[in-house]
């Protein structure tokens, strides 16, 4: 244990050195010149990134702003490290980037920490901030309510579809969930046609971290009407009937019906690529609950490419409990780029900014990344409206919710992966599960900062 905490310790000193080096102290050069640093959290050999910000971008940019350098710095590191290291380097002025990419998870945190400059002076005077869709601006601020990131990638989730698994299973050839009962019936029809089938997917093991808070239990939770935050009284939901809703269909799909992977599939650190890359291109899945990125994976170019994907899959949205209005709901996520506060380069830093995202690198950076674009006028673009089921996703992001702009968050979504694998796995019953997480939360947040919604 100490072993591992040294060397993590030790990869977060040479994260913050490296961000330090790159920049020899002052990004000023003598002949007034600045260089402004970009950090992200790299992704490998083929990370996007480099294509969208090509060195001919960079190139093109540096010659209509001579005074401006632009220096890319990719972090290298699992999500939760690049958090720790981004955080570290952002400390100081020395060792701070000067633009970072702030998952929208994570951004409430950091600017209540005091790493992030507030943005609404410099959005109050850009043309193009009404072009980026509303809701995704208020996903992207903080507590205080005060705008901290300028979105750059968004998704939505829904439930994927084989519709060679429930033309088996009789259903419709246009069959869509209307509620969350015609999931579970569904569900039951592709077990009793289909025994090797997997009939309903969704993610229940704390292993895969805050997928299970956003995409299961979230998603599931703002399709009953309630939030897990109220933004107005600053409390968070427990002890409530939508909780024990959610936990209910879970425990459904895993216990009482049994239409759900098995747990050594689920319970698997691999249970994304197990379902999306491996079971879903062979007709093995019949539903799974999950996001538009996915159509990434089965691209020509993708891990595990579908010949005819839009022939083969729908992308339903996802119902509300019992219908009832709007009769769909998304959760949706993404990340925002940020100016760091103790960065010396704002205003270069800002024209830089700007310059990431224009309309057509919003286009660019959706196709390459298979993600939803963040601006109104990109989601026009006749080269973006050819992405598979964009139509679909971008119709979900009208019911978008996001997590809660609460630097607490984090630790409260620790609380929710504990509480579903703990139904999913038949440990404890929903309603037992639903009083842990109270006391969780309680403790957590206090108990004057929870209420029960109804």
């Amino acid at each position: 244990m100490k072993l591992s905490k040294w060397a993590l310790a030790l990869g977060i000193f040479t994260s913050v050195a490296l961000l330090a080096g790159c920049g020899s102290g002052s990004s000023n050069s003598s002949d007034g010149v600045t260089t402004v640093k970009v950090a992200w959290r790299a992704t490998g050999k083929g990370d996007s990134m480099y294509r969208i910000y090509s060195k001919k971008w960079i190139a093109d940019f540096e010659k209509k702003n001579p005074k401006i350098k632009i220096s890319l710095q990719p972090i290298n590191a699992s999500e939760g490290d690049y958090f720790s290291k981004l955080d570290l380097a952002m400390k100081s002025a020395d060792t701070t980037p000067d633009i970072v990419n702030e998952d929208t998870f994570i951004l409430p945190a950091d600017a209540k920490a005091g790493y992030l400059e507030p943005l609404d002076s410099y959005v109050a005077k850009w043309s193009d901030w009404d072009k980026f869709t509303a809701a995704l601006k208020k996903g992207s601020q903080g507590s205080d309510g005060k705008q901290y990131g300028i979105p750059g990638t968004t998704d939505a989730r829904g439930i994927w579809t084989d519709l060679v698994v429930t033309k088996k299973a009789g259903l419709a050839a246009d069959w869509a969930p209307k509620s969350w009962a015609d999931i579970l019936t569904a569900a039951k029809k592709i077990k009793q046609t289909q025994p090797n089938v997997i009939p309903f997917a969704m993610g229940v093991s704390t292993t895969n971290g805050e997928s299970v808070s956003m995409q299961t239990f979230e998603q599931l939770l703002y399709g009953t009407g309630e939030t897990l935050y109220n933004e107005k009284t600053k409390k968070w939901n427990v002890n409530s009937k939508g909780i024990l809703a959610t936990l209910n269909f879970i425990n459904q799909i895993y216990n009482k019906d049994k239409t759900g992977p098995s747990l050594s599939v689920v319970m698997s650190s691999n249970y994304g690529s197990t379902i999306f890359q491996d079971r879903i291109p062979k007709n093995q899945v019949g539903m799974a609950m999950d996001g538009i990125w996915n159509t990434g994976n089965w691209s020509k170019d993708g891990a595990a490419p579908i010949a005819n994907m839009t022939k083969v899959l729908a992308f339903n949205l996802m119902p509300t409990e019992k219908g009832q209005k709007p009769g769909y709901v998304t959760m949706a996520g993404g990340w925002s780029w940020a100016l760091p506060k103790n960065s010396k380069n704002k205003k270069a830093a800002w024209t830089v900014m700007k310059a990431m995202n224009t309309k057509q690198l919003a286009v660019t950076r959706a196709l390459q990344e298979g993600t939803l674009t963040v601006r109104d006028d990109a989601a026009k673009d006749p080269e973006y409206l050819k992405k598979p089921f964009i139509k679909e996703a971008t119709q979900a992001l009208q019911n978008a919710h996001f997590r809660p702009k609460n630097d607490l968050y984090p630790k409260v979504s620790i609380a929710i992966q504990q509480m579903v694998e703990s139904v999913a796995a038949g440990r404890k019953s929903p309603s037992d599960a639903a009083a842990k997480y109270a006391t969780d939360v309680k403790g957590i947040v206090g108990d004057s900062n929870t209420d029960t919604q109804k």
